[in-house]
């Protein structure tokens, strides 16, 4: 049986191109990598670059100064500097490269293997990479140096065996991270061996850190092979910088250029490896791409000549919530997609209003606009966005806006106490003494129906339910008595009798502290149960918005109609709102 298709497949060519884009927007690392390139274009071309035979010994310009055919002048025995500063390239990037190979062959499937099965293989090679990893390396090189013969091939597979546990723990980390994720257990389910997953789903995940570390442990094992060579170890026939180092080091008081040439170059390759490292590692770290001030201000400016408003708006003289003609987009490959296009809605103190739409139909989108939440690239461009009259910035959260997102156990820190999650904000946001907070959380647990709250307080998030970390969420948002309260999919995640009592305690709330509560769904079901109007969204558009009844009776628009019937049970209420659909909508009840 073939493996499940991943999402990683088509998405990991584009990200490797993304990469390369915005990697070669950063100056310091393009002239790293430049210098590296000139490094390695050197060490292949030495044969024909070089001068002299690296090891052509000629007496008359022993320890000469720079000058005619010798352009870096000649070492202590009388070889051209030059010609052994280019080999010497190739026998450093030789040893890089034998070093990164033997720590990415033992390092990244012993890591793969160790997050995807956990258990014994877990322990058994985290044990094994942290006994490596308290060996005194430099000691065991010279041994084995001295067991081989000074064999240089043997000595940075040696070397890159002690660099293998920094393999192993990334790849570990980043395998913890995928194991669960769903097209994994799809994998698992459809039949696909282990061994498979593995090779096709695993190590895809991987690739990214292996990069960076790659980039990193080169560098390391550039200095450990030239500070190996300094001590003597390998072959004199073999050009080296670090032999070089060691002759110039001997005759630095009488002749320092000796020694300057070498020390330039290791110093040089060292320094681009450790740029191109870093630079990979701050364009990874960062998951999705950080858009410029030119592209951004490029997205604004076109959102701004998309600028549409909907007729037909239904406007409250005093606002809970107003959005005026938003919209938002993202900057891609072939120009901005935007995802609102022209949204304008309110909410009046006390009400309740639901903006429901299938997947896709930019619901979300529209409500992280409001509470500034967009992922990184997405640009937002309104008329106007006020909470309580007032204009939103990042000090209504947490005070004007409360929010419940979707998912929970998710939402929720496992590192820390339900206590930590309800005190700390009402400290320093609300300024309450620890006693206060504390006392308020309490009181808003109880509100919210947990029976046990000091207990509660007391739990880590995996220590409680998942109704019950739904309700603490909404604790949380209402502890501050906001004007506004946005709920996001709150029953997603719940049965259908938590998702019951869930609604009815918004439903509570909302009317026992006078907020206006925006709940976001793709179910009308929820709509019908809890909401007072309703605004009804597809493809980024505001399609229909009315009060719930004179929707549910009488739809406008033919995929609001379609949206009921997906939403309700197969009764004679939908059988009616099917027919409503057709006929374009009859003056029927439920």
């Amino acid at each position: 049986m073939t493996a499940v298709p991943t999402p990683l497949a088509p998405l990991a060519a584009v990200k490797r191109i993304s990469l390369w884009r915005r990697y070669l927007r950063r100056p310091l690392g393009v002239v790293a990598l430049a210098v590296f390139a000139f490094v390695v274009a050197v060490a292949v071309l030495a044969p024909w670059l070089a001068p002299f035979d690296p090891n052509l010994v000629d007496f008359r310009i022993t320890r000469a100064a720079p000058g005619g055919e010798h352009l870096l002048g000649g070492d202590s025995a009388g070889r051209d500097v030059l010609s052994r500063l280019l080999h010497g390239a190739r026998t450093t990037l030789y040893g890089a490269v034998i070093t990164c190979a033997a720590g990415v062959l033992l390092g990244v499937p012993a890591g793969v293997a160790a997050g995807y099965f956990g258990g014994v293989t877990d322990r058994v090679c985290s044990w094994i990479s942290d006994a490596l990893q308290s060996v005194p390396g430099m000691i065991v090189l010279l041994v084995v140096a001295a067991g081989t013969g000074q064999d240089f091939t043997v000595l940075m597979v040696a070397l890159g065996v002690f660099l293998a546990p920094g393999y192993y723990r990334i790849t570990r980390a980043r395998a913890l991270a995928v194991r669960r994720e769903p097209y994994i257990d799809a994998a698992r389910v459809a039949g696909v061996t282990n061994p498979r997953i593995l090779r096709t789903h695993m190590l895809r995940a991987v690739y990214a850190p292996i990069v960076v570390q790659t980039a990193l442990t080169a560098g390391i094992a550039v200095g450990m092979q030239a500070g190996l060579q300094f001590l003597g170890i390998g072959s004199a026939s073999t050009p080296s910088w670090g032999q070089m180092m060691n002759d110039g080091f001997q005759t630095m008081l009488t002749q320092p250029l000796i020694l300057l040439w070498p020390s330039i170059a290791l110093g040089v390759t060292i320094a681009a490896l450790a740029f191109i490292g870093s630079t990979l590692a701050d364009l990874i770290s960062v998951r999705a791409d950080q858009p410029s001030r030119r592209s951004r201000g490029a997205v604004r400016r076109e959102l701004s000549t998309s600028s549409q408003v909907p007729s037909g708006v239904h406007v409250h003289e005093v606002c809970a919530l107003r959005v005026e003609n938003l919209r938002v987009g993202y900057a891609t490959e072939s120009g901005v997609k935007e995802v609102v296009r022209g949204v304008s809605l309110d909410a009046a103190p006390g009400e309740v209003l639901g903006i429901v739409g299938e997947s896709g139909s930019g619901k979300t989108q529209t409500i992280f606009a409001v509470l500034d939440l967009l992922p990184a690239g997405g640009t937002a461009v309104a008329d106007d966005i006020r909470v309580a009259g007032q204009a939103v910035d990042k000090r209504a959260l947490g005070r004007s806006i409360g929010y419940v997102p979707q998912e929970p156990m998710s939402n929720l820190d496992p590192c820390y106490t339900i206590e930590h999650h309800l005190v700390e904000p009402l400290r320093h946001v609300h300024g309450l003494s620890k006693a206060d907070a504390r006392a308020r959380a309490r009181e808003v647990l109880v509100r919210v129906g947990i029976t046990d709250p000091d207990r509660v307080l007391r739990s880590y998030p995996h220590q409680i339910s998942g109704g019950m970390a739904q309700r603490v969420l909404i604790a949380g948002a209402v502890a501050g008595r906001p004007a506004l309260l946005v709920a996001d999919e709150p029953t997603t995640a719940l049965d259908v009798t938590v998702q019951a009592e869930v609604l009815e305690l918004l439903r509570e709330l909302q009317q026992e502290y006078g907020m206006a509560l925006v709940i976001v769904t793709h179910n009308f079901g929820v709509v019908a149960d809890i909401c007072d109007r309703v605004v009804v969204m597809k493809d980024g558009r505001i399609v229909e918005t009315g009060a719930v009844e004179q929707i549910f009776r009488q739809p406008a628009d033919l995929y609001t109609a379609e949206l009921i019937s997906a939403s309700l049970d197969d009764t004679e209420g939908r059988h009616e709102l099917d027919e409503l659909a057709r006929v374009g909508g009859e003056d029927e009840t439920r």
